[in-house]
Formats: C-alpha cells, structure tokens, sequence
C-alpha cells in the first residue's frame, strides 16, 4: 500500500523535475540541500538562488532569437526587466549581468537607475522604460536623467498632461512612448485598464500634443493586458486591437519603430505546471507579421518587461511545522512557525500559487491537513484554493520536526511584506539568504539580513529605549 509521501508525489506528478530532485538529507532545489540550509541557519527563513534569474533571461531571448529567425522577422529583440518585481539590489545585479535593459514604475526607481550606472551595471545605452503615473518627483527624476545625457530613456505618456510636465523639465529633445488602455476581460469588475490612453483617442492624442512638437518624437508603443500572456481569444483580440493602432500610428509618424508587449510570462506554480513559451513567442511575432505586411508598414522592434518570470523562480520560503490542532473531526491544523500576511501576502491577498513540498520527512505516511500563520488573524491560512488540491505533508509527530518550502515566491512578497517594515502582529521578517556558485559551480551561499527584532520594530514604532 502506497502511503508514503514520497509515493504521493511519484503518483501525482512527474518527479524529479529539473530543478526539483530528491536526496539523501531531503528535497533538493537546483541541486541546494533544503534540510543543510537549514542546519545552518535555522527557519523560518527565505532564499534567493540567483543562477535562476540569468537562466529565465537567457531562455526567454533564445524563444525570441528562433522565433525571429523562423519568422523572418526584421526588428530587433529587447529585453526590459521589471524593477517593481523585486528591487534588492542582488537581484539588479544578477540581471543586469546579461545585457538587457530595465523598466521602472515610480519616482525612486530613476535613483536606483542611477546608481546602477555609477557602479558600471548600467549605460547610456541601456534603455530605461518609464511606466506609470507621473507627478512631480517622477518627472523630475527622468528629466535629470535624460538632460545628463540618458537619450534611451523613454518615458511612456500614462495620461494626457504628461508631454507638457516633461517639456516643462527636459531641456532638449526626447523620446515617449505612449500605452495603450487595454479592455480587460469579460469577468473584470470594470471594462478598461486605468493605466494609459484609450484606443480610440491614441491617434488624436498623438496630433494634438506630439505631431507637431519639434522637441518631441513617439517611439514605442505601449501594450500590456492584465492576465499576462496566454494562449486564449482574448489575449489574442487585444493583440491585433493594438496592432491595428501600431500600422495606423505609423503611417502617420515614422519615428515609430517599437513595440512593448509588456511583461505576463507566467512562473510555475505548480509541479503539474505547462506552457508552451516557444509557441506564444513564435505566434506573436507571427501575428505582427502578418498585420504588418497587409498594411504595408515595416514591422517593429519588440520590448518586453518581464518580472515576474526573471526573478520569482528564483524564490523560495522554509517553514517549521510547531504544532498540530485538531479543530473538529475533519480538519487539521498545522501551525507555521511564521505567517502567510506577512512573508507570502500573494497567498491570502489574491489567493496566488506556490509550490509547496515538503522539506525532510519523505518515507513517512502523510495525512491531510491544512496550513495556519501565527497571527490572530483568520486570513492568515493557506488551504486547496491556493494550493490547486488539497495538501498533503507526512504526518505531524512531535518528536520528528516537519520542514515545509514554498517555490518561486521572488516577485513581490518581499515589497508587498513591507521588508524590513512593521509586520501584522508585529510577526518578524525571517532571515534571507542569498545562494550563488562560483565560477567552478560551487554552491555558496550568503546572510542578506537577520530576523528581524524587536528593537528594529520598537524603533519604528516610535518607542524609545
């Protein structure tokens, strides 16, 4: 009888996986030992393991480079990386290891550009895409950065007084981009994106504010749907809706040459996880193509900015399992010695996905159970809704501690968290931990930070010592 965990996973999934593999001290994650991790520095704790966002990188402009080829395509491939992801500075670091350019959301981002390029990371070549909604801080930011000299920074106009806060600040020409405000599907409570300029009102904004201006030339377009990039009719629509646009505009404005197709890769979430990024690349390039050549324009050279899928992989989150309770005669509860609220609010605030195993115990029988945070809160849980099935971990015994881990977890708990902040129920950050290899392939590993104490927290909240 198959009542093992290690026979659970065997049954339900093709395992080992590439960067999941079992050994002898327990689970292994790209060849780092979970349970010697944590022999050393103890849980809860979070990593980073920093090959993977190269990895992602490198994948995604090989898909681009055979889908140019096989397309015959005749613009250029550029990869942006989405600040707004992940902002620690290991993580710049590795990504902008590999020749690719960034995407900024706010005021702060142009000052982590900057130092980027004191240290040499980044060049006036570097394109630096300026999205969001920009006031004042934000304005003057790029415009300092485009008069020392940054000509490939390309602030993308969200709204229509934009052109003339930037005149206002940047001493010669520059270069926008403008987004498009996308319709968002059938199931939104709303019908389009706040973000940006509708599609209609694109080619008059465009002779009213840009035409004409002589410090001013459109470069890029803007387009980015909120569920990401996925094979279905409404991705799909959208695209040619903002193609029809593209040759429109571009007919009537030849310095457009660019497309920004914006970031959705998804992550994996799950050890059942499939997508064809191959095929998606391809059939995009594929659909620019086509809608190019019938209106006889040249196709466009492609921007993306990917976030989510440069550094989440790279994440992940160890827990101890404390304690059991058995609430009534059909739920058990395992207690984290952490919370979800606080190092993983992605779970509870939009129900979002990991991969969860667990880390030692695999020969042992397993139960079913669900999974509590410490808080008092009674959002802090995670159960099937997130989990895609019901969960399954060997069975809890006092006298065998029980490690767990959640997977790609990189993008955005650590900024959503509040890192190195106040936490729900003054529940601490836990450790971080920074894994490399060497140049002979050698695992390393490094402490970003502490737990956090309660002197850090005290301190923020005003009290004296």
């Amino acid at each position: 009888m198959n009542t093992k965990y290690i026979d659970l996973i065997n049954q339900t999934y093709y395992f080992p996986q590439e960067e999941f593999q079992l050994g002898d001290n327990g689970l292994e994650f790209h060849g780092v030992d979970l349970m010697a991790l944590v022999e050393q520095y103890g849980a809860p704790l979070k990593f980073t393991y920093l090959p993977k966002i190269s990895e992602n990188i490198n994948l995604a402009k090989k898909w681009f480079a055979e889908a140019i080829e096989k397309n015959n395509y005749k613009g250029s491939y550029n990869y942006c990386y989405c600040t707004k992801s992940s902002h620690f500075k290991h993580v710049l670091d590795e990504a902008m290891k590999n020749d690719i350019h960034i995407e900024t959301s706010s005021a702060f981002d142009i000052d982590i550009v900057e130092r980027l390029k004191k240290t040499g990371k980044v060049s006036d070549k570097t394109y630096v895409i300026c999205n969001g909604f920009k006031r004042e801080r934000y304005i003057e930011n790029i415009a300092r950065l485009i008069n020392d000299g940054h000509e490939n920074c390309i602030p993308i106009i969200d709204n229509y007084e934009e052109i003339e806060l930037l005149s206002d600040s940047i001493e010669n020409h520059f270069n926008v981009g403008i987004r498009i405000a996308s319709e968002e599907e059938p199931k939104f409570e709303f019908y389009t994106s706040r973000l940006g300029i509708g599609y209609k009102n694109i080619i008059p904004f465009y002779e009213e504010q840009i035409k004409n201006n002589e410090r001013v030339d459109l470069k890029m377009l803007h387009f980015f749907i909120n569920t990401g990039i996925r094979d279905t009719a409404y991705y799909w629509n959208e695209l040619v809706k903002c193609l029809k646009v593209y040759v429109r505009l571009k007919k009537i404005c030849p310095s457009l040459d660019s497309l920004n197709i914006g970031g959705g890769f998804p992550i994996k979430n799950s050890l059942a996880f499939e997508y064809d990024y191959q095929y998606m690349v391809n059939e995009i390039l594929n659909q620019i193509n086509i809608t190019c050549a019938e209106a006889e324009v040249p196709v466009p050279n492609i921007f993306t900015e990917f976030g989510s899928f440069t550094v989440g992989e790279s994440g992940g989150a160890i827990y101890e399992i404390l304690y059991q309770k058995q609430q009534n005669d059909r739920e058990k509860w395992n207690m984290i010695n952490s919370s979800f609220i606080t190092t993983l609010p992605d779970t509870w605030a939009i129900s979002k996905r990991f991969i969860m195993l667990a880390i030692n115990r695999w020969n042992d029988e397993y139960e079913r159970v669900l999974l509590g945070g410490l808080t008092c809160d009674s959002d802090d849980y995670y159960n099937s809704e997130q989990n895609m099935a019901a969960i399954y971990l060997p069975k809890f015994r006092k006298d065998k501690p029980l490690y767990i881990g959640f997977f790609n977890t990189g993008a955005y708990q650590e900024t959503i968290g509040g890192f190195g902040g106040l936490q729900h129920c003054l529940i601490p950050s836990p450790k971080h931990i920074l894994i490399d290899r060497d140049k002979n392939n050698t695992i390393k590993t490094k402490l970003f930070s502490e737990q956090q104490t309660s002197e850090q927290l005290l301190n923020i909240l005003g009290y004296e010592h």
